[in-house]
Formats: C-alpha cells, sequence, structure tokens
C-alpha cells in the first residue's frame, strides 16, 4: 500500500502541472492568457485521469465503508472530489459556471501525500513484526551421522536432528546445546544488552547470534513452534487487536461524516439564500467536506497502538490482551508469586559460620570440592558460591553419597562430610543452636561441614531474591501501587523473603487452586484492581482471574494461554514498564484523540465561510493541507511515545 500510495501521489502530481497551467482561474491570479480552443477538452481529459487513477484508493475505501454501512474519511473524500469533478465536468459542457479542476487534482496530490506519510508512518511504527521475522536465518548446516555437514532449509528440519552453528552466525532454530561452549547474543529477542554464556544441556533461542564458539544443536523445535515465532504471533495479535480507544475512534468516525455531511449541505443551502453562486456554494460545500474528514480520529489510537506495541515487544514485554493491558495504568495492588517471580528459584549461599581455625574461604573450598560430584540443587549453590567468590576447589578422591544424610570425599587427604542437621543429631556432634535456630526461622537451609569428624562450618542456603525484585516493589510503592506475595512455599520462607523486599502484604501456604480465590479476595474484599504476576502454569487460574495476568517467562504454552503480558525477560521491574507504558500510552491516546476531533470541530465553521466577511476564506486544496497537517501531528505525536 505504501509503494502504490506513493506512485499514485508522483504520476497524478506530474499530471496535475499541465492541469494548473490550463485552468483559467489560475491563469486569472497570475494575470496571463494561455487560452486557446479546446483547452477546456484536454483539462477535462486530464482531469479525469487524475480523478480516477489518484482518487480511485478513495473510490474503493468509500465503496467498502458504504457496504460495511460504516461510512466515514474514505467516504468523505470521496464525496469531496466526486462534487467537485462532477460539477467541473459539467462546466465544460456549458452546464454550470466555474470549474474546480485545478482543485480536485491538487486535492487528489494532497489526500495522496498524505496517505502515503500516514501509511509509512504505521509501517514504522510496526516495523518490529518485519524485524523478527528478519531475524531467523533461512539455512542451517544439518549434521549427518559421519560427522559432515549439508546445508539445508530451516524449514525442512526436524525435531531430534542436529545442526552445527559457526561462530557469529545466526542460530536457525530453538534446541538444546549437546556439544560446545559459546556467548549468545539474545539482545534483539529479549533485550538483554551482555551475551549470555551457553554451554551442553542449555536452551538457545532461533534467532539469537553465537559468539566465539562452535555449538551443537539437538533441534527441539520448528517452524511455529519456535520462540521467535510466537514472538511474532503474539505481536502481530497484540497490534490487530481493537483498542477501546480505537473502538470510540471508530465510532466519532461515523457520527463525524454524518455532521460534516449535514454542515456540507447546509452551508450549501445558506450560501445560495444568502444569493451567492452555485459555484462558489459548492466550493464552501466541498471545503467543508474536505476539511471534515475524520483522518487524523481514524489514526488517534491505531496509531499508539502500533507503537506502544513495538516499544513493549522491544523490551521484553509480549502484550495479548490489549483492553487488559490499556486498563493496567489503573492497577492498585500488585500479586506476586515467590519463587521464579521475585526469588530466581534456585538455592544460594546466604550466610556462613566458620569454626575455630577455618576462614569462610575454607569451609566453601572443602564443602565445593564434595558438593562437585553432585547434580542436587543445595550442591550446586555452594559449587556457584565458589565460582562467584573465585575460591579454587581441590579434587575429591573416594566420593560417596550417603543417602538423605548428605556426602563424603576425601579432600587434601583429610576425610570431608557435608551432611544434614539429620546427621548431627545421630553422630551427636555439638554446633551453634542459636545460629541454626535464627536461619531456619527464616525459612533456610543449613548443611554442615566436617573435616575428619570435626565440625569446620555451617553454611545456610536459600532460594536467592532477584537483585530487580527490591527495586520493582520499590518503585510500585512510589507509584501508589501495594505489592503482595502470594506462596504456596512455608510462612517463614515468606516472610523472610518478604521483609528483604519489604512487601506489604503476605499469603503464605496457600495450594494453587487456592490462588485464584486470594485474587478475589483481594479485588472483592479490599476493593483493589488487581494484577497477578507468576510463572504461568500453577498460577494459570490466578492470572486468568486477575485484572491484569502478566507470565513470567514467555517459554510455557500456558503463560501464552492465560496471561494478558508475558514478561520475556522474567523481571519484575517489568511489572512497572507495563504500568508506566500503559499510563503513556493511554495519554497519547487522549491527546490524539482530543487533537482530531477539536481540529475538526474547530474547523467546520471555517470551512464553511464564517470568517468570509473578514476576508478570510479557505479553498477546498487550502482545507485538504489542513486535514492532511492534522494527521500528520497526530501521527508524529504517536511518533513520540518512544521517548
Amino acid at each position: 500500500m505504501v509503494q502504490d500510495f506513493k506512485k499514485r501521489f508522483y504520476v497524478s502530481l506530474v499530471i496535475t502541472i499541465p492541469i494548473l497551467i490550463l485552468s483559467p482561474m489560475i491563469q486569472q491570479f497570475l494575470n496571463v492568457d494561455w487560452r486557446f480552443a479546446g483547452d477546456l477538452y484536454i483539462l477535462f481529459a486530464l482531469s479525469t485521469f487524475v480523478f480516477f487513477y489518484g482518487g480511485l484508493p478513495f473510490l474503493t475505501g468509500a465503496k467498502d465503508e458504504l457496504k460495511e454501512r460504516t461510512p466515514a474519511m474514505m467516504t468523505l473524500i470521496s464525496l469531496a472530489i466526486i462534487v467537485a469533478y462532477v460539477y467541473s465536468t459539467a462546466s465544460v459542457f456549458g452546464l454550470a459556471e466555474n470549474n474546480f479542476f485545478w482543485e480536485l487534482a491538487t486535492l487528489v496530490d494532497i489526500m495522496l501525500l498524505g496517505h502515503w506519510i500516514e501509511m509509512r508512518s504505521i509501517m514504522g511504527a510496526s516495523k518490529a513484526l518485519e524485524e523478527l521475522a528478519k531475524l531467523m536465518p533461512s539455512e542451517a548446516h544439518l549434521l549427518n551421522e559421519d560427522g559432515s555437514t549439508t546445508e539445508v532449509e530451516v524449514s525442512e528440519l526436524q525435531s531430534g536432528q542436529r545442526v552445527l552453528v559457526k561462530p557469529g552466525e545466526k542460530i536457525p532454530v530453538d534446541g538444546q546445546i549437546v556439544e560446545g561452549k559459546s556467548s549468545v547474543d539474545e539482545s534483539m529477542l529479549t533485550g538483554e544488552s551482555l551475551p549470555v554464556d551457553k554451554s551442553v544441556d542449555e536452551e538457545a533461542i532461533g534467532g539469537s547470534i553465537n559468539g566465539e564458539g562452535s555449538l551443537v544443536l539437538s533441534v527441539t523445535k520448528t517452524g511455529e513452534d519456535t520462540y521467535l515465532s510466537q514472538v511474532i504471533t503474539l505481536v502481530k495479535e497484540a497490534q490487530e487487536s481493537k483498542s477501546r480507544a480505537q473502538d470510540l475512534a471508530n465510532r466519532a468516525a461515523k457520527w463525524l461524516f454524518y455532521g460534516a455531511l449535514a454542515a456540507g449541505l447546509i452551508t450549501f443551502t445558506i450560501w445560495l439564500l444568502l444569493g451567492y453562486s452555485v459555484s462558489f456554494a459548492i466550493e464552501r460545500m466541498v471545503t467543508v467536506l474536505i476539511i471534515a474528514c475524520p483522518h487524523a480520529l481514524g489514526l488517534a489510537a491505531p496509531l499508539v497502538v502500533a507503537v506502544s506495541t513495538s516499544i513493549a515487544a522491544k523490551n521484553g514485554l509480549l502484550i495479548r490482551n490489549r483492553p487488559a493491558f490499556e486498563e493496567a495504568r489503573k492497577i492498585q495492588a500488585v500479586v506476586f508469586d515467590k519463587t521464579g517471580t521475585l526469588t530466581k528459584g534456585e538455592f544460594g549461599v546466604t550466610d556462613i559460620l566458620p569454626s575455630d581455625g577455618y576462614m569462610e574461604e575454607d569451609v566453601i573450598s572443602y564443602a565445593a570440592a564434595v558438593e562437585s560430584q553432585s547434580q542436587h540443587p543445595l550442591a550446586q549453590g555452594i559449587a556457584k558460591k565458589a565460582e562467584a567468590s573465585e575460591i579454587q576447589v581441590p579434587k575429591v578422591h573416594d566420593f560417596q553419597s550417603l543417602t538423605g544424610r548428605g556426602l563424603q570425599g576425601t579432600v587434601n587427604d583429610k576425610q570431608v562430610l557435608v551432611v544434614s542437621p539429620g546427621y548431627m543429631k545421630e553422630a551427636n556432634l555439638s554446633y551453634s543452636e542459636d545460629s541454626f535456630s535464627k536461619w531456619s526461622f527464616e525459612g533456610k537451609t543449613v548443611v554442615f561441614l566436617l573435616i575428619d569428624s570435626q565440625l569446620a562450618g555451617m553454611i545456610a542456603l536459600a532460594d536467592i531474591v532477584r537483585e530487580t525484585a527490591v527495586e520493582a516493589v520499590s518503585e510500585l510503592k512510589s507509584l501508589g501501587v501495594k505489592s503482595i506475595m502470594l506462596t504456596g512455599d512455608h510462612t517463614q520462607v515468606a516472610e523472610y523473603v518478604g521483609k528483604q523486599l519489604g512487601l506489604e502484604e503476605i499469603f503464605a501456604e496457600v495450594l494453587p487452586h487456592e490462588k485464584s480465590e486470594k485474587i478475589v479476595h483481594i479485588q472483592e474484599k479490599e476493593g483493589l484492581r488487581t494484577a497477578m504476576t507468576g510463572d504461568g502454569v500453577n498460577d494459570a487460574p490466578a492470572l486468568a482471574k486477575a485484572d491484569l495476568g502478566i507470565a513470567v517467562g514467555a517459554g510455557t504454552d500456558v503463560a501464552i494461554e492465560t496471561a494478558d503480558v508475558v514478561l520475556v525477560k522474567s523481571n519484575p521491574l517489568d511489572v512497572v514498564t507495563i504500568i508506566k507504558l500503559s499510563s503513556a500510552t493511554y495519554r497519547k491516546m487522549k491527546q490524539n484523540l482530543w487533537w482530531a476531533a477539536g481540529y475538526n470541530i474547530a474547523a467546520i465553521p471555517l470551512a464553511a465561510g464564517i470568517l468570509y466577511p473578514l476576508g478570510i476564506v479557505l479553498s477546498p486544496a487550502v482545507g485538504a493541507i489542513l486535514m492532511s497537517l492534522s494527521t500528520v501531528i497526530v501521527a508524529i505525536n504517536a511518533r513520540l511515545l518512544k521517548i
């Protein structure tokens, strides 16, 4: 459509030049006389071409609007150019006084130019989809059983096949890494600015860019099932979904058509009754019809919708339910699931208490040596602590798992055990009861390090709170939004996390089926408009019940099915972004609707000639310029949402 309007505009513009030269009114204005026999017929032929070729999109649009019984801007434009063309044609054959061919041609040119600019604005706002689609490469290196590779179309790949991704290449499909280690740039997909380190057994997203290492992937998802395809579908659905403001604008445009038609007929009648010529009365009527075109009104909401959806997608916010997103600005309480939302869902070391003769580094070093042989979440937490603190981990020999009690091994010729409180009781070994009680009350898990049967230290581990969760709760508080935690975890654990975050209310030990009941309680008993933020699986009923359902992580099908908004980056701070973007979007829509409707209401009397006694009169072409200018202002204002 953009190219079509561009082509029609330039062709019509070229034809308009001889139309202007041949027009008696223009010659009179320039004080020249270029008239010759038959010039009006040439003028008629050229204008007829512009009317049908340049005006075709408007005439076709009017036909569609009238067919659906929703007359709006296309019908108004068509009515204006049809009246101008029919009256001007009548003048060529001596049935009327003046002709409006030059005004008809310039009006069509300006309308085409206005539409072209608008289409480019819409395309610019919707570029996110195009850019996302470009991310996916068309070919992949399929690994054969003998180790050789074959170039195949990405569309031919099947689940379970293995593909080679060379350094610097785009990852062709979603898959699990089976060989290799590399850093992967996922910024275009998740908004994460830094490359993410990936190794064996980790997932790689199709469309992301491989770094310095070679990777072998086992294909897990293809075609429409891939993460990128899901994102494209979600963005497309969001851009196509009707918003409440858009519906209001469309209804207003329909009534404005009837108002403009009535104003045009009244204008025509009054000027005739005042004794002015038919051509003058028609010129006033045509100007009213043109300037009343609710073009800006029709685009006021869709342009803002397109821009906000694009901004959201680029920031890892996938909007599924447009009306729910628009109402997010009214949210009074945000309910967070704990595990995986406010916390990382993985254990980390929170406290270390070394015994006499040992340092914290010694405790972690010996414990990590034994734990490095285990896949248990607690073991991984201690191993990550050693890695993060850059503590050297010695080798372990004679490793053995003590079922239900802990692990043991030989490290630096010493017998090392990492054991549970139960083992300590069985062995009747003493430890700091105060520290143990304090940590246990906070919901932490405590393990003990024994070296040669002597207590070397105590380590407390807990689900790590996300760094951004504290900031999110603080920002929500500044916006006047209440933060609430809803979790199935123990009360002590919930209160420990809640205290760290400064949460205002906590519901702990809540079963999955009770979560939606708690949402209803907050909505009805506390009278708060509520958003629910969860992982989209056990939180699905609560997500559906909330005024705004926000799923953390776009990987689960349930999240995509039940949530109004999906957070790609699993970042609690993005909840604040949703509320702020919703407020900014609503503000821009309101500005555009007020400008577009107010402009039309104020401009119609001016077009009708109310200031004619003061010598101010608008021609149809000037009316078209003003109308297009209004549309451009609306388009620019929508684009300013990015700021």
